[in-house]
């Protein structure tokens, strides 16, 4: 059974940082081999996508982070973290990972349309 475990997740003022972390198990097919995606979704907003990393190290930002977040893996891990900067209200929000075959992008979004397995999330709160 594959499971994706999201931490790191808390609550901090704005300009403050923290690094969630995702760790894989039970996956059928090499961990380094799949695309590992944050998306995060706030209360009455839609879900959207905010980095991923691909299995070749590339990696993709929303506009709205880029500068202030930065995604990698290890994958000897299996873990994938979001290092957070700069955090603004607006981040405030259920973050969740995600892995698939492959990372679907297009000019500033992050898809999901390559992703197959989903963690449960880990609340991020922001104060000003």
């Amino acid at each position: 059974q594959v499971q994706l475990v999201e931490s790191g997740g808390g609550s901090v003022q704005a300009g403050g940082s923290l690094k969630l972390s995702c760790i894989a198990s039970g996956l059928m097919y090499s961990y380094s081999n799949m695309c590992i995606a944050w998306f995060r979704q706030a209360p009455g907003k839609a879900r959207e996508g905010v980095a991923d990393i691909s299995a070749d190290d590339g990696t993709s930002y929303h506009d709205s982070v880029k500068g202030r977040f930065t995604i990698s893996r290890d994958n000897a891990k299996n873990t994938v973290y979001l290092q957070m900067n700069g955090l603004k209200p607006e981040d405030t929000a259920m973050y969740y990972c995600a892995a698939g075959g492959y990372c679907s992008r297009a000019p500033s979004i992050i898809g999901d349309a390559g992703m197959d397995y989903w963690g449960k999330g880990t609340l991020v709160t922001i104060s000003s």
